[in-house]
C-alpha cells in the first residue's frame, strides 16, 4: 500500500526555471497538461500526476527521472521571428484564448513583469533603478506599448533587452571581483537569495552575488575531492556563461529575434497560468522525449543549489526497491561525478541510462540534530523503466463488522488500448461485491492531478445514473454537455471522496459532481487545487519534424463546470468535512499562481433539456438516456454536522494527529517522517472512521436527531 503523504512532493513543477532563459516560469504546466490534462482530447496519459505546487518567489526546480528535456549545451538559434511573425502569432494568441482577446493595458504591464523575469530570474543581473520603469509602468507608457504593438513595434521589451545585455558585461566584471573576495559574515540562506527583490544599486548586487558563491562554495566543500570541488565551480561557470551566450547570440538580428521570442513567452503567460509559447527546439525536444522509453531510478529530485534533493520516491520504481535512498537524502555526485552546480536537467540525464545498467549516487544524508556533520555514502541502484500502470490506482477491503468498506486510490484518469480508469475500478467494485459484503466506498483521488475527461465521465458513471456530469464553455461561449450515458450503477451504497489540495482538473470534476448530485460526501483538505480550465496545443500531430519554426504554443480555450453550473476554478471542490492532511497548511492552488483566470458559473443542467444536441439526434440520445436517469438528493449532507463533529472530537484527542498537525504546521518540511506521528496516513484513517459512521447512520434508515 503506497503512503499517500509521501506522493504530494510531485507536485512542486516549474513555477520558475533557474537554468534555461528559454523556459518560460509556467513550463511546469506544459509538461503536466501536455500528458495528463489535455481535456477531452483522448491522449494517452503517461505519467502519473504533475501538479503545480505553490506559486512563491522560491526558485525550486523539481523534476520527474524518468521525464526530461534533453536541452543542448551549445548556442541555440533563437526562433525565425520578424516583427510582423510575433505580432500575427499573438492574433492568434487572443483569437483562440478563452478570455482575453486583444493586446491591453493590464496584458502589457503583466507582460513587462514575466519579460524581466524570463531575462533575469534570480534578479542577479539588473538593478531596481534599472527596472523601475517597467516594474511599475505609467499608465501612459502602458499606452505606448499597446499603440506599438498595433504597429508591430515592440519597443519597450526590445529596450528591456539591450538593458540586459549591458547588465551582462557588469555581471561578469563584479564575477571577476566577488571570486577574489571572502565570504559574508554572514551569508544569506538560499531561500533568502531566492525571495530577494530587485537589490538598489551595483554594490548590493556585487554583494547578492557574493552570497551566492557562498552558498555554492558551502556546497562544494562537501564534494570528496578538490578536483570534483574545482569541476563543480566549472559547471556553475559554464552554465551561466552558456546561458550569457543565447542572449548575446551572434548578431544584432539573432538578438532581436531572441528578443521577440522571449516577448512571446512573456504575453502567452500573462493570459493566464497555463497559456504558454515555447520555442521549436523546446517542442522538438518534449515531443521526442514523451515518444520515448524512459529508464532511470524513480524518484523526484528538487535543485536546492547544492544538491538534487530526494522529494519523492516512486513506489515500485528502483530506488524503492532498493530501499536505501530516502526523502531528503541529497544526492552530490552521480557515477563518483559532482552534480552541484550541474543543470538539473544535466544531472538527471547522468542518472538516467540503459536499462539494467547500475548508476552509483553519492549522497548526503543529514544527521540528528544534535551532531554536526551529514553522513555521506554510496548508494548502487539498477536503473529500470518507471512503470506507472501498477500505481494507476490502488485497492485494498477494510473490515468492518460483518462486512468491509472498499478503498479505491486512483492516481490519474487514463484510457490505452488494454485498460482504462473506470473499467479498471468497475471490476475492483464487482470484485469487491462478489466475495464479499461491501457496506461502503471510499473514492480517494488524493494527489490526482487529472488526466482523460471522457473517462472522468465514466468513473463518476459508476456510482450515479445517466446524466449530465460536466459541460464545456468554449473560448466562443458555447456550451457543449458531457453526459454518462449508462444508467447501471457499480455502487449505490454510502460513498466517500477523499480529495486534497492537489486534486485538480478531472478529479475535481468526479468529486464535485457526486457531491452535486448528493451521491457522496467529501472528505479531506479544505478544497482542491481549483483547476477549471482545458487547453490546446497547436502542436501538428505528434512530428517532431513539424514543428512550426516559429514556436507553438498552449492555450487556455474554455472552461469546464459540473452539473450544478459551477466550476472549481480557483475556488476548488470544498469539503464536506475538513480532515487535515499533510497539504493543509501549504499554499498550493490555482488561487496561488500567476494570473488565474476568475471563476464564475453557468446554469444548472440537472434537468438536461438536451440543448446542446442537434435536432436530428435530440429524440435518440432521450431514448438512450431513458426515464431512470440520476435525481439530485441533499439527503445524505443532513448527517454532515454530526460526522463533522465526531470528527473533530477525535482528532482533538489523538496525540498522533496533534503531533501530525504540528509538523504540518512547520512550512519548511518537504516530507511528513511517518515516524514521527506513529501512522501512514492519518487521513485516510479518519477518513474511514467517518464511513463507518456514515454506513451506520445511513442502515438506520431514518431522519438522523441531534
Amino acid at each position: 500500500m503506497a503512503k499517500p503523504e509521501k506522493k504530494w512532493a510531485i507536485k512542486e513543477f516549474f513555477y520558475r526555471f533557474l537554468t534555461k532563459k528559454f523556459f518560460t516560469f509556467e513550463t511546469k504546466n506544459f509538461i503536466r497538461f501536455f500528458l495528463l490534462n489535455r481535456v477531452g482530447s483522448g491522449f494517452i496519459p503517461i505519467l502519473r500526476k504533475f501538479m503545480p505546487f505553490r506559486r512563491s518567489k522560491s526558485i525550486l526546480i523539481s523534476c520527474m527521472v524518468f521525464l526530461l528535456f534533453s536541452l543542448l549545451e551549445a548556442q541555440i538559434a533563437p526562433p525565425d521571428l520578424t516583427n510582423a511573425d510575433a505580432h500575427q502569432k499573438t492574433l492568434e494568441l487572443f483569437a483562440a484564448h478563452i478570455k482575453y482577446k486583444e493586446m491591453s493595458p493590464e496584458i502589457s504591464r503583466r507582460a513587462l513583469i514575466n519579460y524581466l523575469e524570463e531575462l533575469d530570474p534570480l534578479k542577479s543581473y539588473l538593478t531596481k533603478d534599472e527596472v523601475v520603469k517597467w516594474t511599475e509602468p505609467s499608465t501612459e507608457l502602458l499606452d505606448q506599448i499597446v499603440a506599438d504593438f498595433n504597429a508591430q513595434k515592440f519597443t519597450q521589451f526590445e529596450l528591456i533587452y539591450n538593458s540586459m545585455l549591458g547588465a551582462i558585461e557588469r555581471r561578469n566584471l563584479l564575477e571577476e571581483r566577488v571570486s577574489k573576495l571572502g565570504t559574508p559574515s554572514k551569508p544569506m540562506s538560499p531561500k533568502e537569495i531566492q525571495d530577494a527583490d530587485w537589490v538598489g544599486s551595483v554594490d548590493e548586487l556585487q554583494l547578492k552575488l557574493l552570497n551566492i558563491h557562498a552558498i555554492q562554495s558551502e556546497a562544494a566543500i562537501k564534494l570528496p575531492s578538490k578536483d570534483q570541488q574545482d569541476l563543480f565551480f566549472q559547471r556553475v561557470k559554464k552554465r551561466r556563461i552558456s546561458y550569457e551566450k543565447n542572449l548575446l547570440q551572434t548578431s544584432s538580428l539573432e538578438q532581436k529575434k531572441q528578443a521577440l521570442s522571449t516577448f512571446l513567452k512573456a504575453v502567452a503567460s500573462s493570459l493566464d497560468v497555463h497559456t504558454i509559447y515555447f520555442t521549436p527546439q523546446e517542442a522538438k525536444q518534449f515531443l521526442i522525449q514523451v515518444q520515448q522509453r524512459l529508464f532511470g531510478i524513480g524518484a523526484q529530485l528538487r535543485d536546492d543549489l547544492n544538491g538534487l534533493t530526494i522529494v519523492d520516491i516512486i513506489d515500485g520504481g528502483p530506488a524503492h526497491l532498493e530501499g536505501t535512498l530516502k526523502i531528503n537524502d541529497k544526492i552530490i555526485a552521480v557515477d563518483h561525478e559532482p552534480v552541484i552546480g550541474m543543470d538539473i536537467v544535466e544531472a538527471i540525464d547522468l542518472i538516467r541510462g540503459e536499462r539494467g545498467t547500475p548508476v552509483v549516487l553519492t549522497v548526503l544524508r543529514e544527521r540528528a540534530p544534535s551532531e554536526t556533520s551529514s553522513e555521506r555514502f554510496d548508494i548502487e541502484i539498477t536503473r529500470d523503466e518507471v512503470v506507472l500502470k501498477e500505481s494507476r490506482y490502488e485497492t485494498k477491503t477494510i473490515p468492518y463488522g460483518d462486512g468491509v468498506i472498499g478503498y479505491l486510490a486512483l492516481h490519474s484518469f487514463y484510457q490505452d488500448p488494454v485498460n482504462s480508469s473506470s473499467s479498471d475500478l468497475e471490476q475492483a467494485i464487482l470484485g469487491m461485491r462478489s466475495s464479499q459484503n461491501l457496506k461502503g466506498i471510499i473514492l480517494d483521488l488524493r494527489s490526482n492531478s487529472g488526466g482523460l475527461l471522457p473517462q472522468a465521465v465514466q468513473v463518476t458513471g459508476l456510482f450515479i445514473k445517466s446524466g449530465v456530469v460536466a459541460s464545456i464553455k468554449d473560448y466562443t461561449g458555447s456550451i457543449k454537455r458531457l453526459r454518462n450515458l449508462v444508467s447501471e450503477v457499480a455502487w449505490d451504497g454510502p460513498l466517500i471522496v477523499l480529495i486534497n489540495k492537489t486534486s485538480a482538473s478531472a478529479s475535481e470534476i468526479v468529486a464535485m459532481t457526486l457531491s452535486d448530485y448528493g451521491r457522496a460526501l467529501v472528505i479531506g483538505d479544505e478544497t482542491s487545487f481549483g483547476k477549471g480550465s482545458y487547453q490546446t496545443f497547436t502542436f501538428e500531430g505528434h512530428n517532431p519534424e513539424r514543428i512550426n519554426p516559429q514556436g507553438e504554443y498552449k492555450v487556455t480555450r474554455g472552461s469546464y463546470y459540473t452539473v450544478s453550473g459551477n466550476t472549481p476554478q480557483l475556488v476548488g471542490v470544498k469539503s464536506d468535512i475538513v480532515v487535515p492532511g499533510v497539504l493543509s497548511q501549504m499554499e498550493i492552488g490555482e488561487r496561488h499562481s500567476k494570473y488565474p483566470l476568475e471563476n464564475d458559473t453557468i446554469s444548472p443542467s440537472f434537468e438536461d433539456d438536451l440543448s446542446d444536441v442537434h435536432p436530428l439526434f435530440r429524440m435518440r440520445l432521450r431514448k438512450t438516456l431513458g426515464k431512470n436517469t440520476q435525481k439530485k438528493n441533499v439527503e445524505i449532507f443532513t448527517l454532515v454536522e454530526t460526522l463533522s463533529r465526531n470528527s473533530k472530537a477525535r482528532i482533538s484527542s489523538s496525540q498522533n494527529y496533534q503531533v501530525f498537525l504540528e509538523e504540518i504546521n512547520n512550512q519548511n518540511r518537504y516530507d511528513l517522517d511517518p515516524a514521527l506521528v506513529g501512522q501512514t496516513d492519518l487521513q485516510l484513517d479518519e477518513t474511514v472512521n467517518i464511513m463507518k459512521e456514515l454506513i451506520f447512520y445511513t442502515s438506520l434508515k431514518k431522519p438522523l436527531l441531534n
